[in-house]
């Protein structure tokens, strides 16, 4: 029988789904659940899924949910001070919600924790996966959006107002209005999904329209990933664009951070891969002041589809269980 409280639970909660897994004390997945988060059904519907799939977890796992240490949960939302409330979660149309308490009290009393999904992604891979051996690292996630997570002198940074590493909301082409500048509306994987619809419907050659057959708005990220692989004009100008503005704003933060490590992750970053991290390194190079910070490492997601799992089941290890 395991120890009492040597069990943690980390969520990995998204606007489209929410990945639960119980880890043990050598961090280690050894219960799973995956389900849709339905956002649309309100918070109560939501709570209730999330505490169901922790149950389906637990049970995978041999365990009573009373023998959990306590739960983490990264949410997509800037967090309070405290790590215990929702400030405002666009994705999930959540406002001012004490997510911590209201898991922990239909959990039967099981604490819980709180940080922005990112920030625990990032956690994940400065202790178990990429960012392992540096001390103060970036994570830049590629998504539907842009996030950021900070690492700095080994610990997690939020910040005097518990909001650092936004880097997807910095403004990056500063020519125009402010709304559409920043750096997540030009680089993000949505926007290169948008960028390239734009441009085969001005009747840009690409192999992405026989992909999907004439209906240019279903392209989608994976359609990108495999026009680049053959080589696709179209594909390559609009990876290359978002790779570079992500290079940039990662150098910006690496000259006034002396950052030693990059780590990039989410869905668009993932699906165009090895390509896309070089690209990445090379605007990276030729942006970061002074010479030396070309030393700074700029790698991929190891834990990927696990990092915000494991990073909340480690904040909820640190912050919750009695050593």
């Amino acid at each position: 029988m395991a120890q009492s409280g040597s069990h943690v639970v980390g969520v990995d909660l998204g606007g489209t789904n929410m990945q639960i897994g119980v880890v043990d004390a050598h961090n280690r997945v050894i219960g799973q659940a995956r389900l849709k988060t339905q956002a649309h059904e309100g918070v109560e519907a939501v709570i209730h899924r999330l505490c169901d799939g922790i149950q389906s977890a637990c049970a995978g796992a041999g365990l009573k949910v009373r023998d959990l240490g306590g739960v983490g949960i990264g949410a997509p939302s800037p967090i309070d001070a405290s790590c215990r409330i929702i400030l405002n979660a666009v994705n999930l149309r959540w406002r001012d919600v004490h997510l911590a308490d209201l898991v922990m009290e239909r959990l039967g009393g099981v604490p819980a924790t709180l940080d922005n999904d990112v920030n625990v992604a990032v956690w994940g891979e400065f202790n178990l996966g990429a960012g392992r051996g540096y001390h103060n690292v970036l994570g830049i996630w590629v998504g539907t959006g842009i996030g950021g997570g900070l690492v700095l002198d080994s610990r997690l940074h939020h910040g005097t107002f518990g909001t650092a590493g936004e880097i997807g909301q910095g403004i990056i082409l500063p020519n125009g209005g402010p709304a559409s500048e920043k750096l997540e509306d030009h680089a993000s994987r949505s926007a290169m999904e948008r960028r390239a619809v734009h441009l085969l419907r001005a009747n840009e050659p690409s192999t992405m329209r026989e992909m999907v057959e004439g209906r240019i708005d279903d392209v989608r990220i994976h359609h990108l990933a495999q026009a680049l692989e053959q080589g696709d004009g179209l594909a390559l100008r609009v990876a290359g664009h978002s790779a570079h503005l992500v290079g940039i704003a990662a150098a910006n933060a690496a000259t006034l951070l002396s950052l030693d490590c990059i780590v990039l992750g989410g869905g668009g970053a993932e699906a165009l891969g090895e390509w896309y991290l070089q690209h990445v390194r090379r605007a990276f190079d030729e942006a970061v002041f002074p010479e030396t910070l070309r030393r700074c490492a700029v790698v991929a997601t190891k834990l990927r589809d696990n990092a915000g799992l494991l990073g909340a089941a480690l904040l909820a290890r640190e912050r919750l269980v009695r050593k």
